[in-house]
């Protein structure tokens, strides 16, 4: 026999967004699992139809990171789960957000092969796949700034204005989009291209001509 609903226990997962930060939660377990990044590294965030931030909190293990181990801060910086630590870059997320009304969800992780290219001069290729170059776009590269620190927040705010994915110089990947699925899809395209440039670096590639690459700009209504 189906117990009978609670309207307390309803209004109480409103009040706390428990849909929302169980999706958060999700999609930081999503990233270790598909080795996007490391137990202690990369942080997720969704922005909440009251105006705050969900973000993962720092200190957890990321293959078991579960709802009650995201955060509520609001866009000014207070945190309304005091009884969690916020990660570190809880500033570079609210700064970014405040820069992109356009932008609900924010990924950023230490995908190896990506990771690798942030610590060159050289580029990730994504022009060797329509797909590639359609859902993730260009990358910018962000000057470096020691993680948690205000002078990074405002350096990837600076940078992402007008772009969805940025790779940090020695440090690591960040991602933007209007759903966490949407910031997660770039993250896991942005790698497989990094890993698609290690590949071509060993034989003749085929890029995406110019005329295809407006194409797809067009068809990504970026022009």
């Amino acid at each position: 026999m189906m117990n009978p609903p609670n309207p307390s226990a309803e209004a109480d997962d409103v009040l706390f967004h428990g849909a929302e930060r169980r999706e958060t939660a999700y999609f930081m377990r999503r990233l270790y699992r598909q080795f996007l990044t490391t137990t202690s590294g990369g942080n997720v965030s969704r922005r909440l139809p009251d105006g705050n931030i969900a973000i993962t909190a720092s200190q957890s293990d990321k293959a078991e990171q579960s709802p009650e181990n995201v955060g509520i801060v609001t866009p000014d910086g207070k945190n309304l789960t005091p009884e969690l630590k916020l990660s570190i870059e809880t500033g570079m997320h609210l700064a970014v957000y405040r820069v992109r009304p356009d932008v609900h969800a924010i990924v950023h992780a230490h995908p190896a092969a990506a990771t690798f290219f942030s610590a060159t001069d050289i580029p990730i290729n994504m022009k060797l796949t329509a797909e590639a170059y359609a859902v993730a776009g260009p990358v910018i590269r962000i000057p470096y700034a020691l993680m948690g620190s205000p002078e990074l927040a405002e350096l990837v705010a600076e940078h992402m204005k007008k772009c969805d994915c940025g790779l940090m110089d020695n440090h690591g990947v960040i991602t933007l989009g209007k759903t966490l699925l949407a910031a997660f899809d770039k993250m896991e395209l942005l790698e497989c291209a990094a890993k698609q440039t290690l590949m071509g670096r060993s034989c003749p590639v085929r890029e995406l001509t110019q005329e295809q690459l407006d194409e797809l700009d067009r068809f990504a209504g970026r022009k």
